[in-house]
């Protein structure tokens, strides 16, 4: 079975180990075949220089001896690179012949004796462009994190408040809707986006649970968090009155957040639940349906042609709702500003380990702002038998915590070495910067 290797990620955060599948070494011929080949086997890739040439570096990850192979630790592999990308500016710029990739003793100070078979590619139309420049370690770094040119997946329709929170946390990405919350986790894992911005807790509804299932099925990791006021709007088509309503669809959770106030307006109509707060909105629209109105965003109407006949109809300014960025890789933990941290586990005897874990958090003084339980899917029910009072049923659990800690810092690593002593499970799903911004009220305005 393949090792696992370090290597960075084209769009990653940080430094992540992948299980790298044994690749062929390249023929010389024709260098489209070796990126078309490894574009299939791995996802990776890494740019060069503003004249827009993609190197791919294929390598071997574990130890098996064969021609031109390349080494199996990180410093051999950015050599490999590195030899790699000079060969092709030296290509570009033909220089007098000085000896080849065989002969370097060492790059960025790592000693080698890689040999590398280099592809031949068509040469650069002579436009008077600067000839790109070799890869160097900052070559390697994590992508940007202000959310330029980032494909961010969101469940909903445009003028969804998910696709709100998407550009709030990377402004100018590209964001992408989906059907479902699952679709959006997949479009990451598939490499269709980078990033996934999704809802897990709303400060009147409670937690959304099925993203909170969804997170221990995939293998996403949580990167950041955003908070998103929430301002509902009551929409209806150009000409609707209230008086002429009949009914009102949108999301359970916006239906039970204006409840009161649709009440208070006097409308005797039926509420009918939908997948979305836009998705509503786009129905009306779409059907032409003079009777009925949707509860949304003051970006649904204006993107679907709705009018607003009641503005910031929830039953509660305080209405906050929480989501978190998901990517393929962690992002590097630091100490310099406040850092949360999210974490589930499980035990094999129940419940009773709970008050254990928790004290490994109060005995370091570390705060803990979010517990939940969940059913544990694989063992939902665990049986103990007694022979004098018979067989106890007893329900089993798996416990989502969030802490206020950062995983670089020595408290929070000795509370997990302790809490993994009582726990037959133990995933931390991400540690990540709290969303700091200030607290503002949904507005009218």
């Amino acid at each position: 079975m393949p090792s696992a290797s370090p290597v960075y990620t084209g769009i990653g955060e940080k430094l992540g180990y992948h299980t790298m599948q044994t690749v062929s070494p390249p023929s010389p011929n024709n260098l489209k075949t070796l990126v078309r080949t490894t574009t299939l086997r791995s996802p990776s890739f890494l740019r060069v220089g503003p004249a827009r040439i993609v190197v791919k570096c294929a390598y071997r990850s574990d130890s098996v001896n064969f021609p031109n192979g390349v080494g199996t630790s990180r410093a051999d592999w950015q050599s490999s690179c590195a030899i790699l990308a000079s060969k092709v500016v030296s290509q570009e710029q033909p220089t007098e012949k000085t000896g080849g990739a065989d002969q370097v003793a060492s790059v960025n100070g790592h000693k080698t004796s890689i040999g590398l078979n280099l592809v031949p590619i068509e040469k650069l139309p002579d436009n008077n462009k600067p000839a790109p420049k070799p890869l160097t370690v900052t070559d390697l770094s994590p992508a940007p994190m202000h959310g330029s040119q980032l494909r961010v997946a969101y469940q909903g329709v445009p003028g969804a408040y998910s696709e709100a929170a998407a550009g709030k946390a990377y402004p100018n990405c590209e964001a992408i809707p989906c059907d479902q919350f699952e679709v959006a986790f997949q479009a990451v894992e598939l490499w269709i986006a980078d990033r996934a911005v999704l809802p897990v807790e709303n400060s009147l509804g409670g937690s959304i649970h099925r993203n909170y299932d969804l997170l221990l099925r995939h293998r996403l990791h949580i990167v950041g968090e955003v908070q998103l006021p929430v301002h509902h709007c009551l929409l209806a088509l150009p000409g609707v009155r209230k008086e002429y309503l009949t009914r009102v669809i949108s999301h359970p959770q916006a239906l039970a957040q204006c409840e009161l106030t649709l009440t208070k307006l006097g409308l005797n109509v039926a509420r009918e639940a939908v997948d979305d707060t836009a998705g509503a909105a786009e129905f009306v629209a779409s059907n032409n349906l003079r009777d009925t109105a949707a509860i949304a965003s003051a970006r649904a109407a204006e993107l679907y042609g709705m009018n607003i006949l009641a503005d910031g109809i929830q039953d509660d300014s305080s209405n906050v709702t929480r989501f978190v960025m998901l990517a393929r890789e962690p992002i590097i933990p630091r100490t310099d500003r406040p850092f949360k941290t999210s974490i589930v586990f499980a035990h094999d005897k129940g419940t009773s380990v709970l008050f254990k874990v928790l004290s490994a958090f109060a005995f370091r003084n570390i705060s803990l702002t979010k517990i939940e339980s969940r059913p544990h899917r694989n063992r939902p029910i665990r049986l103990v038998d007694d022979a004098n009072v018979g067989t106890a049923k007893h329900f089993e659990y798996m416990f989502y915590v969030d802490f206020e800690a950062s995983m670089a810092e020595v408290r929070a690593q000795n509370a997990l070495a302790e809490v993994q002593e009582f726990t037959s499970f133990l995933r931390v799903l991400g540690s990540y910067p709290m969303d700091m911004t200030p607290w503002c009220p949904s507005r009218g305005d």
